[in-house]
């Protein structure tokens, strides 16, 4: 028979099973987004400083798209029982964040992503990273959901999309994953969006050639892909903020609260 390895299969991946049962039937349209992020790393890494922690890159994404979001937050927006559209201001974030390599992602909440600077995120990504029991999302019935029945579990999911306050409080209002942020070669990834209305799937970056100034040059792209639901969100919406989250990116204005 060969050589093999024989190991549990980790509880924590139960959540992710059920995110994909969740996410199997609902009415998801797509963005592909090609984003020259040239100018937005030259200045990410010029703004990192001796002594501190690296500015996280997927925090700077994390600050775009919650001011992004702050900025037409009906892409966001959940259907409570009654049927009604409740539109929240405040962009809670969840945030994928691997502690170590091979490790269970933890889904860490980014509160009030709208406010904060790149720093500020970078740094509470990075104190996850170092010590995940500093995470809310590692605490109470977070932790304990994993082990719950499924059909426990997926009756207080349902419960849940039925309460977007609760909801808010539980899992955010929008989510970014990652499916290999610097991989070489680029490439989309398509991710499933189990319960919210909106998500960010960030792939790789590459080397492209493209026109800046009037002149061919090779330019870093990186490529994304927006989910929306389109219960909630029609296209043009949608494409709308597609164009504004990638003109906040490429320019990295987030990044100028940092020199402030």
């Amino acid at each position: 028979m060969g050589t093999f390895d024989l190991s549990p299969f980790p509880t924590e991946r139960n959540i992710v099973v059920d995110a994909g049962y969740l996410g199997v039937g609902r009415h998801l349209i797509y963005a592909l987004l090609e984003v020259d992020v040239t100018q937005a790393m030259a200045r990410f890494h010029a703004g990192s400083s001796p002594g501190d922690r690296p500015l996280s890159f997927t925090g700077f994404l994390v600050a775009s798209l919650g001011r992004t979001i702050a900025a037409s937050p009906g892409v966001q927006a959940l259907r409570d029982w009654r049927g009604r559209l409740v539109v929240f201001h405040e962009v809670d974030v969840v945030t994928m964040i691997e502690p170590s390599p091979g490790a269970v992602a933890i889904p860490h909440i980014i509160r009030r992503a709208e406010s904060k600077t790149v720093r500020q995120i970078s740094d509470e990504i990075r104190g996850v990273q170092e010590s995940p029991g500093s995470s809310a999302q590692m605490r109470g019935l977070a932790a304990l959901g994993a082990r719950f029945p499924r059909f426990v579990r997926l009756a207080f999911f349902w419960a849940l999309k039925k309460n977007p306050h609760w909801f808010k409080r539980q899992a955010g209002t929008t989510v970014v994953t990652s499916v290999g942020m610097f991989g070489k070669g680029g490439g989309w990834g398509i991710g499933f969006l189990p319960l919210h209305s909106m998500g960010l799937t960030v792939g790789g970056v590459a080397d492209k050639p493209g026109v800046h100034d009037g002149k061919i040059a090779i330019r870093k792209s990186l490529n994304l892909t927006l989910t929306f639901d389109h219960d909630i969100v029609d296209g043009a919406p949608a494409a709308r903020f597609a164009k504004s989250l990638t003109d906040t990116i490429e320019t990295a204005t987030v990044l100028d609260v940092e020199t402030e």
